[in-house]
């Protein structure tokens, strides 16, 4: 099965090749660095060290605490960080700088792999989440290099999916040293598919182990006292095509009641950053746009966020925020950055995404459902007229981030027999 599958995966190149281009007419950052996904990296990789696989912004955004921790544990190891996408590329590059290297991960095919691998050869190989590609696994588990998946997770559908491949599955997840588990139901799906149970241990979220440093802290207040020293400031964070306009006839009927109310609007992609300006356009709002430094006026009504690696430090100097991608059906994207900050986060209907985490949020009452523009208005209504409601919502938002935190900490400690021992 697995030469069939690396037959299979040879003949779609060309298909890819058309995918990336189509796709770089919006971000011309597919059409760039296609040497590395085919291995190619020489002189852009620290060999013997370990490699972090984490396959967009979503993965590389749980992965900043552990590959920090991994810097400060074994700062004299080299770490590359891959990912499959631009965004997840630039996430990394301003998260890391040079402290990192940086390079797309090849398409799993045996000579692309063999390349990279042959290039980087590492100590450890750390995948984020859940993915499984066969001719990988095989390969380190030929070299014998430990891999672990780290914040594993899989759902009810993504494991009857995989039982359908039988054996072939169950040889492949064999060959992994290590899988860091989320939760108990995680850990039953991974032997429900035929991996032994002593590769496999249940850690928690790392989503849980973000914080705000008192750098980030002190960066937003600076900016909240430049921008809206006197105004009240809400952010729509990571939205999506339908979800805009959405929130802008909000915006356009809040400012009826509070006219100097300031909306943050940061979307997901940067190709959706002009469409987002024209819309703005559209509406007759006053804006500006982030990456031009200009401070907001008195008569700015929206700042565009079309700033890259800046999310954190946004969700700072908002009173309360909106996380998008669940307007629609994307499902979501992460409410534990806004709760850092112990602000209420509103979402939509569409969660599947982040599923346990806002169960958890909705359960403390640290999350507020909306399905549509009139409730999204009478909600930010709500939360901004009544100060006590709002640091209600923010401080059970918090609460939830600290008390599922754990997580690194325990992932560090079944990491460390694969690696040398810290330096003090």
């Amino acid at each position: 099965m697995q030469t069939l599958y690396t037959t299979l995966l040879y003949l779609i190149q060309p298909l890819i090749w058309i995918r990336l281009w189509i796709r770089g007419r919006k971000a011309p950052a597919y059409r760039k660095r296609w040497a590395e996904r085919y291995g190619y990296c020489h002189g852009k990789v620290t060999p013997g060290g370990i490699v972090l696989h984490s396959v967009s912004v979503g993965e590389t955004l749980a992965a900043i605490p552990l590959v920090r921790a991994l810097l400060h544990r074994y700062p004299t190891l080299p770490i590359t960080v891959t990912t499959m996408t631009p965004t997840g590329s630039e996430r990394v590059q301003s998260a890391f700088g040079k402290h990192v290297s940086h390079v797309y991960i090849p398409y799993d095919l045996p000579g692309p792999i063999n390349r990279f691998l042959d290039e980087v050869n590492p100590k450890l190989f750390i995948i984020m989440e859940t993915e499984l590609w066969p001719n990988i696994i095989t390969e380190l588990h030929r070299r014998h290099i430990p891999l672990a998946i780290a914040n594993a997770r899989l759902s009810e559908r993504s494991t009857a999916r995989y039982q359908k491949l039988g054996v072939f599955i169950s040889d492949i997840l064999r060959r992994i040293t290590l899988i860091a588990a989320q939760h108990q139901t995680d850990k039953e799906h991974f032997i429900k598919l035929g991996a032994r149970p002593a590769q496999i241990a249940v850690t928690g979220s790392l989503k849980f182990d973000i914080s705000v440093t008192p750098q980030l802290a002190a960066r937003a207040v600076t900016l909240r006292r430049q921008w809206a020293p006197r105004r009240q400031v809400w952010i729509a964070a990571s939205t999506h095509e339908g979800e805009e306009s959405i929130i802008l006839d909000a915006h356009a009927r809040l400012l009826e009641r509070f006219p100097d109310l300031l909306l943050i609007l940061v979307p997901r992609h940067p190709e959706r950053f002009v469409p987002v300006r024209e819309l703005v356009q559209k509406k007759k709002l006053n804006f500006i746009m982030r990456s031009s430094g200009e401070i907001p006026s008195g008569s700015t009504q929206v700042v565009i966020g079309d700033s890259m690696g800046e999310l954190m430090l946004l969700y700072g100097i908002a009173d309360l925020a909106f996380v998008g991608g669940s307007l629609i059906e994307r499902g979501g994207h992460n409410p534990l950055e806004p709760a850092a900050h112990a602000i209420p986060v509103l979402m939509g209907p569409y969660t599947h995404n982040f599923t346990d985490i806002c169960r958890k949020l909705q359960e403390a009452e640290g999350l507020i459902t909306i399905t549509d523009v009139t409730s999204l208005e009478k909600e930010i209504s709500s939360l901004l007229t009544d100060e006590d409601y709002r640091l209600y919502y923010g401080r059970h938002a918090v609460d939830v981030l600290h008390q599922n935190q754990g997580a690194l900490q325990r992932l560090l400690q079944l990491l460390e027999p694969y690696l040398p021992p810290q330096s003090h």
